[in-house]
C-alpha cells in the first residue's frame, strides 16, 4: 500500500479516480476474454500516465524498481517451482502411492491458501493502497470491502482465468499443480515482504511454465504464452496511455 499509495505518484482525487476507473475496465474486459492480466501492472501504470499529465510529482526509481520486479518475479516463481518439483519428487518416491495422493491433497490446500494470502497481502492492498493513503477509507474498512468484492470477483469471472491457467499453458497433475502454486506463492511473499507490487497471477504463470517445462518441453502450449506476454507487453503500455490521455482532458 506504502509504494503504490504514498511513494509512487503526488496523489490527488482525479489521479485516483481515473486509475481504478481504467484499471477495472480493463480487468474485467480481460477476465471476460479469458486472459489473465496483472492488475498491479494496470493500476500502476494508469497512476503514472494520469500523475505525469496532471503534472504531479512522479517517482521513477520507485517505478524503475517495479517493473524489475514484474520482471525478476515470474522467473523466480519459474525456478522455485522447479525446484518444489524435484524435492517433492525426491520425498513422495519413497512413500506408498495412496499415501503420496493423500499428503498432496493436503499441500494443494496449503499452496493455495499461501496464494489467497498473498492476494490479499499484494494484488488487493495495490488496489487500495490509494484510496487508504489518501484518506479515501481506513484499512479496515477498504479491507472489509475489498475482500468482499475479491470474493464477488472470483466467484462471477474467476473461472474463464482458471481455464486458461490450469489448462491452457499446460497439463496439469495435482502433483505439478502444487510445485507450480507453492513455487509462486513463495515469490510473491519474498516480493510482498520488500513491498514491492507484483502480479501472483504472473507468478502463477511462471510456476506452471516451469513444472510444464520439467516434464516436457512438447506439454507446453507456446500460442497461450505468446498471448499472455503480449498482454503483458500491452497492459501497462494501454492503461499508461489512457491514463494521461483522459487526465490531459480534466487537467
Amino acid at each position: 500500500m506504502r509504494t503504490v499509495g504514498s511513494e509512487l505518484v503526488d496523489l490527488n482525487i482525479h489521479i485516483i479516480s481515473i486509475s481504478l476507473i481504467i484499471s477495472s475496465i480493463a480487468i474485467i474486459l480481460s477476465n471476460w476474454k479469458k486472459l489473465p492480466v496483472s492488475s498491479h501492472q494496470a493500476i500502476v501504470s494508469s497512476l503514472v500516465g494520469s500523475g505525469l499529465a496532471f503534472g504531479v510529482s512522479v517517482d521513477f526509481n520507485t517505478l524503475i524498481r517495479i517493473v524489475e520486479s514484474w520482471v525478476i518475479s515470474p522467473v523466480s516463481a519459474f525456478f522455485a517451482s522447479v525446484i518444489v518439483y524435484r524435492i517433492m519428487e525426491s520425498v513422495v518416491s519413497k512413500m506408498p502411492p495412496l499415501k503420496v495422493e493423500r499428503a498432496v491433497r493436503y499441500l494443494l490446500l496449503l499452496s493455495g491458501s499461501l496464494i489467497a494470502y498473498n492476494t490479499g497481502a499484494n494484488e488487493l492492498a495495490t488496489a487500495l493502497g490509494p484510496i487508504v493513503c489518501y484518506g479515501l477509507l481506513t484499512p479496515l474498512q477498504a479491507g472489509i470491502a475489498g475482500t468482499a468484492l475479491l470474493w464477488l470477483g472470483a466467484y462471477l469471472l474467476g473461472s474463464r482465468v482458471v481455464e486458461t491457467v490450469g489448462k491452457g499453458i499446460t497439463s496439469l497433475d495435482p502433483f505439478s499443480g502444487f510445485s507450480a502454486q507453492m513455487g509462486a506463492g513463495i515469490s510473491v511473499l519474498l516480493f510482498t515482504s520488500l513491498g514491492m507490487p507484483i502480479s501472483t497471477t504472473y507468478c502463477i504463470i511462471g510456476g506452471v511454465t516451469g513444472v510444464g517445462i520439467l516434464k516436457s518441453t512438447k506439454t507446453i502450449r507456446s500460442p497461450f504464452l505468446k498471448k499472455i506476454f503480449l498482454s503483458w507487453v500491452i497492459t501497462p503500455l494501454t492503461a499508461m496511455i489512457l491514463g494521461y490521455s483522459i487526465s490531459s482532458l480534466l487537467a
